[in-house]
C-alpha cells in the first residue's frame, strides 16, 4: 500500500526541514512548495491526501492558494489544515471561509498536529466537493432551559449530549445560548480562541459546509457553537438578532440539517433571542429541582409558555436531583405544580462537581456511575420519542 502523500506548503526553511522530519517519522510521503503558487500547481499534479498551508507567502498567500485549489477540484476535496501565526478567531474563520478543512497556530507542538492529521485522514482522506450530499437526520431542536439558576441545566444539556452521541450513536450537537456567561467552554476545557456563534451571526451567506467548521470538536464525540467569549461580544449577537432574526434561523435550519439533536443550553432570561429559540424549538425540557423557590417559579414559566400560544406538550419538566432530600419528595412537587414531572434524574452531587472542575464530564469519564446512568435513561428516554415522531413522517 502507498504510503499516505502530505503536500507542505510553506516558505519558511526551517518549519519545512520540521515538518518533512516529523512527518516522515510517521511513515508519510512529503513533497514541499515554497510558495503559494507553486504549492497550486503541485496540489493539482501530485494529488496530495492532505495539504498542510502556510497563510504568509510570497507569490500567493495561502488563503488565495487553498481558494484556487479548491475552484479547480473536480472529483474530489482535499484535506487542507492552515498554518497560522494567528490566534484571532477572525484570522482563523477567513482561513476555513477560503475552503480550509482545519488550522493550526504556530509554534505548534508536533503531537497536536499529528492529531489535527489523523483526524481528518479519519474522515475519509479526499472529501465529496459537496457537503450537500446530506444523510438523513432527525433533525430535531431541544431546548434546556433553567426554571431558576443553579439547578445544573448546563451539566443535564452536556451529559445528555454525549449520551446521545456515544451510546444512541447519534450526530449531536450543543449550542451554548447564554450569550454572556456561557459555561461550556469551562466545563469543557476549551479556550478563549474557538469560533462561537458570534462568527456565525456574522456570515449572511453561511452555508452547511461553513457552520460544520464553526462547530468545536469535544473527544466526547460531540460537536459545540460556543457562546462569545466575553459580553461585549455577545451584545453583537443580540444586536445582529434583533436585526435579522433570519441569520439566527438559518444556523438552526443548517443545524437540523447536519445533526439528529442540536440541543441548546439556555439562560433564565426571556428576551427576543430566548423567544425565537422557543418559537423554533420541537421541544423545550425545563429544568427545576423540588425546593419551594423553584416550584413557585415552574407554574410562571408554564403560564408564559401557554400565553405564547405553544403547545402543553412541547414542554417537558425534568427534575434534577429528584432524590435529595429537600422535604418535598416528587409525589408532592407534582401535586404543588398541578401536572405531572416527565423526566427525573438523580442527585449526585460529589460526581457533578468534581467533573465540572475537571473539565471531563461524569458521562465520558465516569459512564457506570449511578448518575450516568440516570442520564443515559433520560437521553434513550429523549431519543425513543423522536424515532417515534419520526415514523409517521418517514412512513
Amino acid at each position: 500500500m502507498a504510503a499516505t502523500k502530505v503536500l507542505v506548503v510553506d516558505d519558511d526553511l526551517n518549519i519545512q526541514r520540521v515538518l518533512v522530519f516529523v512527518l516522515k517519522q510517521e511513515g508519510y510521503e512529503v513533497i514541499v512548495a515554497s510558495d503559494g503558487a507553486a504549492g497550486v500547481e503541485m496540489a493539482l499534479d501530485a494529488e496530495p491526501d492532505l495539504i498542510l498551508m502556510d497563510v504568509a507567502m510570497p507569490k500567493l498567500d495561502g488563503y488565495a492558494a487553498t481558494q484556487q485549489i479548491r475552484a479547480a477540484e473536480k472529483t474530489g476535496r482535499v484535506p487542507i489544515i492552515m498554518l497560522t501565526a494567528e490566534a484571532e478567531v477572525e484570522q482563523r474563520v477567513k482561513g476555513l471561509r477560503a475552503g480550509a478543512d482545519d488550522d493550526i497556530v504556530k509554534p505548534f507542538h508536533p503531537l497536536e498536529l499529528m492529531a489535527r492529521i489523523k483526524a481528518l485522514l479519519a474522515r475519509g482522506g479526499p472529501t465529496s466537493t459537496k457537503t450537500n450530499a446530506e444523510v438523513p437526520t432527525l433533525g430535531k431542536l431541544c431546548l434546556f432551559y433553567p426554571a431558576k439558576g443553579g439547578v445544573g441545566t448546563t451539566t443535564i444539556a452536556i451529559n445528555t449530549a454525549i449520551a446521545l452521541a456515544r451510546e444512541m450513536k447519534r450526530r449531536t450537537a450543543l449550542i451554548d445560548a447564554n450569550l454572556q456567561f456561557g459555561d461550556l467552554r469551562v466545563f469543557l476545557d476549551l479556550g478563549l480562541d474557538t469560533a462561537s456563534i458570534v462568527n456565525a451571526m456574522n456570515e449572511p451567506d453561511l452555508d452547511l459546509d461553513l457552520l460544520h467548521k464553526l462547530m468545536v470538536s469535544h473527544r466526547s464525540g460531540i460537536e459545540l457553537l460556543l457562546a462569545p467569549p466575553n459580553p461585549a461580544s455577545a451584545d453583537v449577537v443580540m444586536e445582529r438578532q434583533q436585526q435579522a432574526p433570519g441569520l439566527l434561523s438559518n444556523i438552526l435550519s443548517l443545524a437540523r440539517r447536519l445533526y439528529d439533536y442540536t440541543l441548546v443550553d439556555m439562560s433564565q432570561t426571556i428576551d427576543d433571542f430566548n423567544l425565537q429559540l422557543f418559537d423554533e424549538a420541537d421541544v423545550i425540557y425545563v429544568v427545576m429541582t423540588a425546593d419551594l423557590s423553584c416550584l413557585k417559579n415552574v407554574p410562571l414559566v408554564l403560564e408564559t409558555m401557554d400565553s405564547l400560544g405553544y403547545e402543553k406538550g412541547k414542554m417537558q419538566l425534568v427534575l434534577n436531583r429528584s432524590n435529595a432530600y429537600t422535604g418535598i419528595n416528587v409525589s408532592n412537587a407534582e401535586s404543588a405544580l398541578g401536572r405531572k414531572i416527565d423526566y427525573q434524574i438523580i442527585n449526585e452531587y460529589r460526581g457533578a462537581i468534581s467533573a465540572l472542575n475537571s473539565g471531563e464530564p461524569f458521562l465520558y469519564s465516569r459512564p457506570d456511575a449511578p448518575l450516568s446512568k440516570s442520564v443515559l435513561d433520560f437521553a434513550r428516554a429523549i431519543d425513543k420519542a423522536a424515532v417515534a415522531a419520526a415514523l409517521p413522517a418517514r412512513a
